[in-house]
C-alpha cells in the first residue's frame, strides 16, 4: 500500500484489513465489465443522480475505460482531503464505520462478473469505487459520511451481530462465485435465515446499520416526488437505479424512524428514503445519537458493553476510561454502583493510555464503584490537595470512602493519579471493598485502584487506546474466491484484450472481422465483446458488417431474455 498523509493517521488495528489491489489479476473482460457499467451510468445518472455525482467523476481520479488503480485515486483524492484502501469483500462494520471516521474509503478489490453485471451480491469495485468514490467530492456529504462513521464506530454490536455479518460474508462470497453449486448457495441461505430469525434488531450496531444503508447505500434527495440519486448501492448498480425512481418503490421522507426499517441485502428494495439535502443526513444522525450508549452512559451503557461480549470502554464523568470485556454490573434504578471486567483491561485518559495501567498490570481485570461520595459537596475527581487533606485523604495514611450507592472502600492510599488537575485513581493497599453485605474486593487480592468519578457519563465499543491495548481486526478467515479460468474463457479473454488494444490504437483496425469470427463459432452467447467490436466499426447503418453485427445481436437478445436490457442499453450508448 502506498501510503500518504491521510492513510499514515489509520490506527495500526485497521490496517490488518487492508490488502494489496490485485491489479495485475483483472482480465480484459474485467476491464470491459468496467466500462460498459461506466458508460452506462453516464448516460443515465447524468439525468437522474445528485449533481454531486457526475462532478465528482472527474474529481476522484474514477476512470471511465478502465478499473481505476487505488495509487492513482489516492493522490487525487487527498486533494479533498480522503484516501482508500483495498479489502477482501465483506469486513466488519464496525471497522467499515472506523474507516470512515479516518476519512478513509474501504474498496472492495474484486470485480463482478458479466453474469452479474447488472446486481451483484458481494461488494465490489465497481459500487465501492464508481458508487461511493463520487459523491464524496460534494464537501456536505463527505462530512456526513466521515461522521457516521465516528459514530459507527462507538455503536455496539451484539454477539449475534457479528454471527450474522459472518453468514452475510459467506453467502455474498458464494453467490459472486459463478463455480459455487446450488445446493452450497442454498445451505448458506438457510443458516442466514435461521440467524436472522433471532436477530438482535435492537443492538445500536443493528439500527445505524439501517440508517447507512438508507443513506450512504440507498439514499435519493430533493423532491419526494422527482428526486435525485446519491446512495452508492443504486449509483453502482445498472438495473436498482433505473427501478429505484419507479412509481412501485415507495418513497418516504427520511427521518430517524429508518433506523427501525431493516432491508433484505439480497433483493431489490421495496422502499426507499429521500432527504431533502444533505445538511438534514447529519440533522437525523445527530438526534440518532441519542438513542447511544456512548451519549447515555450509565447502567444503560454498561449493560450495552456486557451485552456486546467483546472489548467495551466505560467512561466515567472524571475522564478516566477503563476499557475491557466487561462481564459484571451492580446497579440501582439507573445509576451504577460498580463495574466489573474480566480478562486484561486499560486504564486511559482522553484515548491515552495512563503509565503502569496497562493489560499487563490489569491482567485478570478490573473493578470499581462509581458515584458521588457521602460529605462531599462537589465531585472527588474536582478536590484540590488541600481539600483531599481536609476530607482526611493522606498518601499513607487510612482512608475510608462511603458512596451514596451504599458502596465502602476503607485501606491505606497509596498513591493518587491525576491528569489536567483531575483526580482519575486512588490506589489503596490493605483494602476492603463492600456493597451491603457482599464482599467486592478482600485486602489479601492485593492493590485495589479505585477509579474516581460521579457516574459514567459514556460507553462505546472498542478500547479507548487501540494501540496501546494492541487491538486489531483478524482477517477474515473465509477469503474471497479467485475464480480460476477454464482455457476457453483465457482464450476469450486475450480477444477481448485484442479490441481493447485496437481501440486504444495499440494495434492495427484489420483485425476486428477476425475476432468477431472467433466468436460467432465459438462463443455463440457472448454479447459484451460484440457491442465492443459494433462500436469500433461505428454504428452508421452503411457498414455492411456492422449491419450483420447488430443484427447478431438482437438474435442473441431474442434468445436469451435477460440479456435484452443490457444489449438494448449498449446500443443506446453506442448510436449517442
Amino acid at each position: 500500500m502506498e501510503m500518504n498523509e491521510i492513510l499514515e493517521k489509520l490506527p495500526r488495528h485497521l490496517l490488518s484489513l487492508v490488502i494489496d489491489q490485485p491489479y495485475k489479476t483483472y482480465t480484459a473482460q474485467d476491464h470491459a465489465i468496467w466500462r460498459y457499467v461506466m458508460r452506462q451510468n453516464m448516460r443515465y445518472l447524468g439525468k437522474v443522480a445528485h449533481h454531486s455525482y457526475t462532478e465528482g467523476l472527474g474529481k476522484t481520479g474514477v476512470s471511465i475505460d478502465r478499473i481505476p488503480h487505488m495509487y492513482g485515486m489516492n493522490r487525487i483524492l487527498t486533494e479533498i482531503g480522503w484516501a482508500a484502501v483495498a479489502v477482501d469483500g465483506f469486513i466488519p462494520p464496525a471497522a467499515f464505520m472506523e474507516f470512515q471516521a479516518y476519512n478513509v474509503l474501504v474498496i472492495a478489490a474484486d470485480i463482478r462478473t458479466i453474469d452479474q453485471i447488472e446486481y451483484t451480491p458481494a461488494p465490489d469495485i465497481i459500487h465501492e469505487a464508481a458508487g461511493h468514490a463520487p459523491i464524496i467530492a460534494d464537501p456536505e456529504y463527505a462530512e456526513y459520511l466521515r461522521y457516521f462513521g465516528e459514530v459507527g464506530s462507538k455503536a455496539f454490536s451484539s454477539a449475534h451481530n457479528y454471527r450474522i455479518y459472518e453468514a452475510i460474508r459467506h453467502l455474498s462470497i458464494l453467490k459472486a462465485d459463478p463455480n459455487t453449486i446450488l445446493e452450497e448457495i442454498k445451505h448458506a441461505e438457510f443458516d442466514l435465515e435461521e440467524l436472522m430469525k433471532n436477530a438482535d434488531r435492537g443492538s445500536e450496531m443493528s439500527r445505524i446499520r439501517n440508517l447507512h444503508w438508507w443513506t450512504v447505500e440507498y439514499g435519493l434527495i430533493g423532491d419526494l416526488d422527482n428526486p435525485k440519486i446519491y446512495g452508492a448501492g443504486l449509483l453502482s448498480s445498472i438495473g436498482e437505479s433505473y427501478s429505484s425512481l419507479q412509481p412501485d418503490v415507495k418513497k418516504l421522507p427520511y427521518t430517524v424512524d429508518a433506523a427501525n426499517q431493516y432491508f433484505d441485502i439480497t433483493t431489490r428494495q421495496p422502499q426507499l428514503f429521500v432527504t431533502p439535502d444533505f445538511d438534514h443526513l447529519i440533522d437525523v444522525l445527530d438526534l440518532f445519537t441519542c438513542s447511544l450508549a456512548f451519549r447515555i452512559g450509565g447502567l444503560y451503557g454498561v449493560k450495552k458493553a456486557i451485552e456486546s461480549e467483546n472489548t467495551a470502554t466505560v467512561q466515567y464523568n472524571s475522564g478516566l476510561q477503563v476499557s475491557g470485556t466487561f462481564t459484571d454490573v451492580i446497579g440501582t434504578n439507573d445509576d451504577v454502583v460498580y463495574i466489573r471486567t474480566t480478562g486484561p483491561t486499560a486504564l486511559s485518559y482522553k484515548n491515552n493510555q495512563l503509565e503502569s495501567h496497562g493489560k499487563k498490570y490489569h491482567a485478570d481485570g478490573f473493578g470499581s464503584p462509581a458515584g458521588a461520595i457521602k460529605g462531599l459537596t462537589k465531585p472527588l475527581f474536582s478536590l484540590t490537595d488541600g481539600e483531599l487533606w481536609d476530607f482526611g485523604v493522606r498518601v499513607r495514611k487510612k482512608a475510608k470512602f462511603i458512596f451514596n450507592t451504599g458502596v465502602e472502600v476503607n485501606g491505606t492510599v497509596k498513591s493518587i493519579l491525576r491528569q489536567d488537575g483531575k483526580i482519575l485513581l486512588i490506589s489503596f493497599t490493605g483494602c476492603k471493598v463492600t456493597f451491603k453485605d457482599k464482599i467486592l474486593f478482600e485486602p489479601s487480592w492485593g492493590i485495589f485502584d479505585m477509579a474516581v468519578g460521579d457516574k459514567i457519563d459514556s460507553a462505546f465499543s472498542g478500547p479507548a487506546d487501540p494501540d496501546a491495548f494492541e487491538y486489531s481486526y483478524d482477517p477474515p478467515k473465509e477469503k474471497t474466491h479467485k475464480i480460476i479460468h477454464a482455457p476457453e474463457a483465457l482464450r476469450l479473454h486475450d480477444l477481448y484484450q485484442k479490441i481493447r488494444d485496437i481501440r486504444e490504437k495499440k494495434e492495427k483496425n484489420n483485425g476486428v472481422k477476425q475476432v468477431y469470427e472467433i466468436i460467432k463459432s465459438e462463443y455463440p452467447a457472448e454479447w459484451l465483446l460484440v457491442l465492443e467490436i459494433l462500436e469500433l466499426l461505428g454504428d452508421t447503418g452503411e457498414n455492411e458488417q456492422a449491419k450483420e453485427i447488430k443484427a447478431h445481436l438482437i438474435s442473441l437478445k431474442k434468445g436469451n431474455p435477460e440479456l435484452e436490457n443490457l444489449i438494448d442499453n449498449g446500443l443506446e450508448v453506442i448510436s449517442g
